[in-house]
């Protein structure tokens, strides 16, 4: 069961259970700020190099199975799946959302 997810996180999460490259970008920012395992990745453009390289063509699917709020971000956690080496691998994920956006995510595993 996934756990109740504010709107915009829910909007990701849906977009890339389908691998929906528009859908998933458009609950950010336009100015987001996203960080996965170090690397930093800035605005629309950002995140759409970042998906169309590393997400889409493994089909890496994040499936939420834990959410908490901590320092006003919130933390989701739980598996992601697909055509990589080690999948699954759990990973978690700290939106910080602003304006019924997601301004910032930083992902590790």
């Amino acid at each position: 069961m996934v756990p109740a997810l504010p709107k915009p996180i829910a909007d990701y999460v849906d977009a890339n259970a389908k691998l929906d490259l528009d859908g998933m970008l458009k609950p950010f920012a336009a100015d987001v700020v996203l960080l996965d395992n170090g690397s930093r990745f800035e605005g629309h453009a950002g995140l759409r190099t970042l998906f169309e390289e590393a997400v889409i063509p493994v089909k890496a699917v994040f499936t939420p199975d834990a959410v908490r709020y901590e320092n006003g971000q919130v933390v989701v956690e739980g598996p992601a799946h697909g055509d990589f080496k080690g999948s699954p691998i759990r990973f978690t994920y700290r939106f910080t959302l602003e304006n019924d956006a997601i301004k910032a995510l930083d992902i590790t595993a």
